[in-house]
This record gives structure tokens, sequence and C-alpha cells, in this order.
């Protein structure tokens, strides 16, 4: 009896070492920072399911602490020097809020290049990498994406042609998005999207660029009455945003925690959070289908657009062929890119 006492005890203190020992503070603890709010999208449906998985995939190792609404300082675009910097460990930021930074990753956001699918696109920059590669040197990539694209979202202004918005101040999120504005004769005014509500009450702007999964988290099926789209999804560009993380800070972990990171990363989660960005799309339209204007332009309608836009992409090529890039080839290239992938 005793010994079997003896036993029992020494299994339970054991029992009890091993839990100590798994509840011990993780062997890396990152920060996450990004603009939106706690209940974004974003964070939701993105942020935290990546953070979990790549938790769990280390065997709690690491601990990623995601910090929403810019609540360790600074201004959305200074979120990429964070990361960069090593004032955080991990960002996820529009890359339009650093213009210059991002030269050839710009290509997926151009007019008839994205054709309305974040999935599609996003798995397209996966498979386009090396491209792009040179503009992210001075940071470790975890996922580049994009959302389902830009739609006019107006005050009061119902638009159907490019006539409809000229002259008029149109918030754009990116310089490719205010070369689009200025194509279609209306005035671009560069801001982060957090500013964009302020800026519609108070008549600094009469309308957004901007994709239909930020509507419920700005309100703006109570801020804006018009909504314009292309048709089957086609949309007037798209943005492109990273999940990125500190060079030094990716480089310290040991190789094992590195491959988790890995795995995490580019394409072998392309699909997956392409996919989120498209299903984020369908609450804010039917809360502006519910609430206000929602027009979708005819093909012809949708082609006057287009032949608008086209200067965008020619200024585009021409900019990276003074760069030293290839231009022409690189917009036919991200085009088939986006064309080959298939649902």
């Amino acid at each position: 009896m005793k010994r079997i006492l003896s036993a029992a005890v020494g299994f339970i203190a054991a029992t009890m070492l091993s839990g100590s020992v798994s509840a011990q503070e993780p062997e890396v603890t990152l920060t996450l920072h990004h603009l939106l709010g706690p209940k974004s999208p974003a964070q939701v449906h993105m942020l935290e399911p990546w953070a979990k998985s790549v938790e769990e995939a280390s065997n709690g190792r690491i601990k990623i602490e995601i910090y929403p609404a810019m609540s360790l300082g600074g201004k959305p675009p200074e979120l990429y020097r964070q990361a960069r910097d090593g004032v955080v460990d991990i960002v996820w930021t529009v890359l339009g809020y650093t213009p210059g930074v991002f030269p050839r990753t710009e290509v997926f956001e151009l007019p008839t290049v994205h054709r309305g699918s974040a999935k599609q696109t996003t798995i397209a920059i996966a498979n386009s990498w090396d491209m792009i590669k040179d503009d992210f040197k001075d940071i470790k990539p975890i996922l580049i994406h994009v959302h389902g694209g830009q739609v006019f979202h107006m005050v009061d202004k119902a638009v159907h042609t490019p006539a409809d918005l000229e002259g008029l101040k149109i918030r754009t999120p990116s310089r490719t998005g205010g070369w689009i504005i200025e194509a279609l004769g209306a005035e671009p005014v560069g801001m982060p999207v957090p500013d964009l509500p302020q800026a519609l009450s108070k008549g600094v702007v009469a309308g957004a660029l901007v994709p239909f999964e930020i509507v419920a988290p700005l309100k703006l099926q109570e801020l804006t009455h018009h909504t314009t789209q292309g048709p089957n999804s086609l949309r007037f560009g798209t943005s492109t945003f990273m999940i990125g993380m500190n060079l030094d800070r990716y480089n310290s972990l040991p190789d094992d925690l590195k491959k988790v990171i890995d795995d995490h990363s580019m394409g072998n989660i392309a699909a997956t959070y392409g996919a989120v960005w498209d299903n984020s799309e369908a609450g804010g339209k039917k809360l502006i289908e519910e609430n206000s204007d929602l027009i979708t332009l005819t093909d012809d309608e949708y082609k006057a657009f287009t032949d608008k836009m086209q200067p965008v992409v020619d200024k585009w090529v021409a900019e990276a062929d003074s760069n030293g890039m290839d231009g022409k080839g690189m917009v036919e290239a991200a085009r088939a890119a986006v064309l080959a992938v298939k649902d």
C-alpha cells in the first residue's frame, strides 16, 4: 500500500510539473499592430485566426498579441516603418499609405488588372513573387493581399458616367487610386480610411473609393446615399495590403519557429485569406442595398470608365520604364497571373 501511495504521489507530482511546464510563458511574444478596430473583418476574420493558427502550430512557443486601432501609437501611414524599424514586430497595413516604397506591387492595383475577386488576385500576387519581391527587401512579408476592390460611395451624387464625378473631391487610399480619380475628372483626397466618416459628414469629400467590406465598420450606409459598382463584380481598381514582420525579429527566431511563420505565409495562406476578403463583401453590400441606392453599371457604361482609366495604366507603365522596370511586361504578366487563377 505504501508503495502504491508513493507511486501515486510521484505520478501526481510529475503531472503537476508537466502542467507547470506547459503553462510557462511562451518563448516568443510578438506584437501585431494595425489600424482598424477590434471588431473589424480584418481582425476578426484574418488576423485573429492567423495568430491562433501560428500559436497552435508552434505548440504555444509563439504568442501573438494583437493591438488594433493604432493602440500602440502613431498614425496608419507609419505602420510600415514601425515594422521595418522594429518598433513593433508585425503590422497589417495598406501599401498605398507609403507611396513609392512598393512600386512593383502597385501593378495589381491597376484598373483592368484586378477583376473583382480578392482570392484570385491574392493568389496571383503570391504566384508572381519573383516579379515584385524587390519591394520587400527590408521586411519579412507574411501576406500581400487585396480586398474585393474599390466602388464609389457618394454622399449625394448618383454616379452613372465619368461626367458625374467631374470636379468632386473623392477620397483615395493610394496614389494609383488618385490617378483613377483624376482620370475620371474628379479631385483625389488622400486619407487613411479611419478618417473617412468625419470627412464625409463634414463635407470634406463628396464620396470615396472603398470596398463594400468597410461599410459596416465605418457606417457608410448612414453617411452615403449612392454606391456605384461595375458589372459582374468588376471594380475601379483595388488596394494592396501587407501583413509584414520585422526582418531582424524573424531572423532571430530558431529555425523551427521560422518554419512555423513560413508555413503561415504567402502562397500557403493566400487562398484562405483571399477568400476571407471576398466573403466579407456580402454584409456591406446588403447594408447598401437596404439603406442606399446601389447602382450596377451596364457593360457599355463600365466601358466608358475603363476608357477613361486607360491613361492610368499608361502612366504607371511609363513610370515603371523610367525606373528600369518593364512596365508593359509587368502589366501583361499581372493580368495573366490573375486570369490563370481558377476558383
